[in-house]
């Protein structure tokens, strides 16, 4: 199997502290709930309760059937979306919470129902600053756009002061991109510090070459298999296809399609371009296992983004803990270190001839190919791994 590093299991969270926390952490979804949000909840909760802390994971109701069931995690439904009822109940658990306890809000703006304008529940969160409330910003508010209509706009309004709300209740706040930081730093309280949080891949390593060989075999027919993961948002789904019909014009290989939509993009992209049609497969909605060795069947992933990649791009994330040769984009919110770290193939944002010409570069190009994917589980090992996060959040007292 061609393009992929050594992999190195990541090193086990830290070890107990002397004091156990209690934590007490707020989210708009949880598993089985679906979403980017929900996997890196349990995520930091799976690693907080592995140093030792307590974990107590706050969601709103969840019509799936099933829940995790993890050592130290204990899973409480609201009755509603952070109502009035939800509230109560938050500020009575909280009263009797055991010391010392923190609160962890996981913040997206529409995530507390409402319609992205639950300002009862911000202002209930500044009322409970004495429960030293720790805010991680993985979105801060809808931007205002004129082209949009006046309730678009006014929503926007709402969720800044919504921020400006819940950063003044925050005793500690993180963002998962740094090019947040300064708007985030303008909606807290002077001297509150605003600390970057990288989102690790909730994706596992699955060592399993056996079955990833398998399914370069079964989907390549003989030919590299260069692969795309993501959602494919209206956003992103016209940037892969643009690249994927560059690709396959340059280069001999096959293209696979992986995650929610990707069967749907498939369709959409084989009806324009018939003749791909025995080019480009769809696995379509996979288990995280199946997910880690299908990416591992990939001689490179192509993964453009309209805004560049960055630390949120849990879907970048995910090939680089795979050590899988990463080709994406440059943009506005990409940070430094992706240069600095050539860990990844760039190319500017929206440039995307220049994405396709550099995958089939590369796919001539085994050496480059195997130094990128050394280079970007490298990074990933020393940036992004999730014993950073738990290591962040348990080293401030």
């Amino acid at each position: 199997m061609t393009g992929e590093a050594a992999i190195v299991r990541p090193a086990a969270v830290p070890a107990p502290a002397a004091a156990v926390l209690e934590w007490h952490i707020l989210t708009g979804e949880y598993p089985p709930q679906p979403g980017g949000v929900s996997d890196y909840t349990r995520l930091v909760a799976r690693g907080l309760a592995a140093s030792g802390d307590h974990v107590v994971v706050w969601a709103p109701p969840a019509t799936e059937l099933g829940a995790p069931g993890d050592p130290r995690v204990e899973l409480r439904r609201l009755p509603d979306w952070y109502g009035p009822r939800s509230l109560r109940r938050l500020s009575e658990a909280l009263d009797r919470a055991r010391r010392p306890h923190r609160v962890l809000v996981q913040y997206v703006p529409h995530a507390f129902g409402w319609k992205a304008a639950n300002l009862p529940f911000c202002l209930w969160l500044r009322s409970r600053r004495r429960d030293r409330v720790w805010v991680m910003f993985h979105e801060v508010a809808y931007p205002f756009d004129r082209a949009a209509g006046i309730a678009r706009n006014l929503l926007a309004a709402v969720n800044r002061v919504m921020a400006w709300l819940v950063g003044g209740a925050a005793e500690r706040a993180f963002v998962s991109i740094p090019a947040w930081r300064a708007g985030v730093g303008a909606v807290t309280r002077a001297g509150t510090p605003v600390a970057w949080l990288p989102v690790p891949t909730a994706i596992a390593v699955v060592d399993d070459r056996r079955a990833a060989d398998e399914i370069a075999v079964r989907y390549g027919q003989g030919r590299p298999l260069v692969g795309h993961f993501g959602t494919y948002g209206d956003l992103i789904a016209p940037l892969v296809e643009a690249a994927v019909v560059g690709l396959l014009a340059r280069a001999d290989c096959r293209v696979l399609l992986m995650g929610q939509g990707s069967a749907a993009a498939r369709a959409d992209l084989v009806a324009k371009h018939p003749e791909l049609t025995e080019r480009v497969v769809a696995a379509g909605s996979l288990e995280a296992d199946d997910v880690s060795r299908h990416i591992r069947a990939c001689a490179l992933m192509l993964q453009p983004y309209p805004d560049g990649i960055s630390s949120r791009r849990t879907s970048a994330m995910t090939a680089l803990a795979h050590g899988v040769p990463v080709v994406t984009t440059e943009g506005s919110l990409t940070e430094p270190i992706w240069r600095g770290a050539a860990a990844a193939a760039l190319v500017p944002a929206g440039d995307l001839d220049a994405l396709a010409a550099t995958a089939a570069a590369l796919l001539d190009d085994p050496v480059r190919r195997a130094d990128l994917a050394r280079r970007g589980a490298a990074l990933y090992d020393a940036r992004f791994d999730l014993r950073h996060t738990i290591a962040a959040l348990k080293g401030i007292f």
